[in-house]
């Protein structure tokens, strides 16, 4: 992954509600929950919920089934895992010194 595919998914988890949204969802594992459940659990009104929501489902860290009138939301596991499993890919392999004059 590219540091521009990186960088809205971590931006989308800098935010606390939205942080827990996520977290929320990965404990519901593969039965999801629904926006009234996910509401109960953090509290929070309806439309910021969306809002959240919405960020979430946007950057690809919520995926959202509709069952009837029922939209059932989970974590997409497997996209933190490629976003995390990219960073930690390059743990230890070095700095190229040249690399700083690149950036600047």
């Amino acid at each position: 992954m590219k540091e521009t595919d990186i960088a809205p998914i971590l931006a989308a988890l800098g935010h606390s509600a939205r942080l827990g949204i996520f977290r929320l969802l990965v404990r519901a594992g593969n039965t999801g929950l629904n926006i009234g459940e996910i509401g109960r659990h953090t509290g929070l009104p309806a439309s910021t919920l969306a809002h959240h929501l919405g960020a979430l489902v946007q950057v690809g860290l919520v995926r959202q089934e509709k069952h009837g009138r029922e939209v059932v939301n989970h974590a997409d596991i497997l996209a933190v895992r490629n976003v995390l499993g990219t960073l930690i890919d390059e743990c230890c392999i070095g700095v190229d010194v040249g690399q700083e004059e690149e950036m600047a």
